[in-house]
């Protein structure tokens, strides 16, 4: 199994060809391709390549899925004995990506997404099988 860890937002994320991963927010387009160059270490089922601080020449492919909400954090604050409080909510905001390519130096891909249809058609093959 073959995989690669890159860093973005300050974050270090583990990546597997198809993987659906949360990040923090790019300033993209959805369903277009991004590509993270700040690749730490990469992973084939034979060899294990570490760089120091990075690998040169090594990508990792996303597309980005969409753009969500995490869940709601409360702030409260309260002074006691004086009647005084203040409550206030905030929820961050994330890019859902799935990774389609890991390539190495040379531009040799280790690893490659399947291309899957899209569920709709799927349902539609079940269906039309289940009518003959």
């Amino acid at each position: 199994m073959s995989f690669a860890i890159f860093e973005t937002g300050g974050k270090q994320y583990k990546a597997t060809a198809s993987k659906i991963l949360e990040i923090e927010k790019l300033e993209t387009e959805v369903g277009k391709t991004i590509q993270f160059k700040n690749v730490l270490l990469l992973n084939d089922s034979k060899t294990t390549e570490i760089g120091s601080p990075n690998i040169d020449g090594a990508i990792v492919e996303a597309k980005l899925l969409d753009i969500v909400k995490d869940r709601t954090v409360l702030i409260f604050h309260k002074r006691r004995r004086k009647h005084s409080r203040k409550k206030n909510g905030h929820r961050q905001r994330h890019s859902k990506i799935q990774i389609t390519k890991i390539m190495s130096k040379g531009g040799k891909v280790i690893d490659e997404a399947k291309a899957t249809a899209p569920k709709k058609e799927i349902k539609k093959e079940i269906l039309s099988k289940k009518k003959v």
